[in-house]
């Protein structure tokens, strides 16, 4: 199908974006790297009277590692996160998750802050963001604002983002320790039926600090507190590991959908969460 007439706004800058969405409220949306906004507007599905195309704001496309921290703009694209040498040796973690988004057409048009901002509990960069203990910055009429990434969602497709704001950028902490990604999908460039981040600081043999957040696997991301606590300050044994996942599929709440019932979503949870945890411990 063909999208409702509509308006195109193509700003230079985030201060000329904000102010769109701030005239034009809630008949504006903003247009990153497209991928769901788009067929939703084909589908007659998303009325949009105007549209905000980012794609000129220079300033959205940066990337900064300096003092032990990253900052990422929000129009830096999937592709440019596995392109990034500096940010694949400092974040590995990222560019492993990064390279199972999609297919390489969707990552070269799809944006960090498109994944993050959309709220989609599929998305994979949102649990991400939550496992890394992400920042996301915020530009609105009146100035910037903090939201941790962990108080950002609030349910499907419903975030902290008012609509006459943008999320122009994510920062973190260089992590420590060693990292994984294990997603489960039906296809190459489908959705997960469950993935799962995970990192794991180690002293010695026993556990300094363990990070866990899953995805699509509740109608928000979910950062795991107790599946971190049930490995930190054990040896991280097989005792300990199967803890940590108990933990974990306690805080989540799968729905039956075309992936499968709640039961296989259950069970490929476990088998993943597994495997992340298992992974980042080796690697740690």
């Amino acid at each position: 199908m063909i999208p409702s007439a509509f308006e195109y706004h193509r700003p230079a800058d985030v201060k000329s974006a904000v102010g769109i969405l701030q005239a034009q409220g809630d008949e504006a949306r903003v247009l990153a790297g497209g991928h769901s906004l788009i067929p939703m507007m084909k589908l007659r599905m998303a009325a949009v009277t105007h549209l905000v195309d980012l794609q000129d704001i220079a300033e959205l496309k940066a990337v900064s590692i300096a003092e032990g921290k990253v900052t990422i703009g929000a129009m830096v694209t999937q592709h440019m996160l596995i392109d990034n040498a500096r940010l694949a040796a400092s974040v590995p973690l990222l560019r492993e998750a990064a390279l199972q988004i999609a297919d390489p057409q969707v990552r070269y048009c799809g944006t960090i802050g498109g994944n993050i901002a959309n709220g989609d509990p599929a998305n994979d960069m949102p649990g991400l963001m939550q496992c890394l203990d992400a920042t996301l910055g915020l530009a609105g009429p009146n100035g910037t604002r903090n939201v941790k990434a962990r108080d950002f969602y609030e349910g499907a497709y419903v975030t902290a983002c008012e609509d006459d704001e943008l999320v122009v950028s994510v920062t973190f902490d260089v992590p420590k320790g060693g990292h994984a990604y294990e997603k489960q999908k039906r296809k190459i460039g489908d959705y997960a039926t469950a993935a799962c981040a995970a990192l794991i600081e180690m002293d010695g043999g026993t556990c300094r600090s363990a990070s866990i957040a899953m995805t699509n696997l509740s109608d928000t991301p979910i950062w795991s507190r107790s599946a971190g606590a049930a490995l930190t300050g054990t040896r991280c044994d097989t005792e300990d590991i199967a803890s940590a996942v108990t933990a974990a599929l306690a805080n989540i709440n799968p729905t039956e959908d075309n992936r499968g019932p709640v039961a296989f979503k259950m069970h490929v949870a476990g088998i993943v969460i597994k495997r992340a945890i298992t992974r980042a411990i080796a690697s740690a």
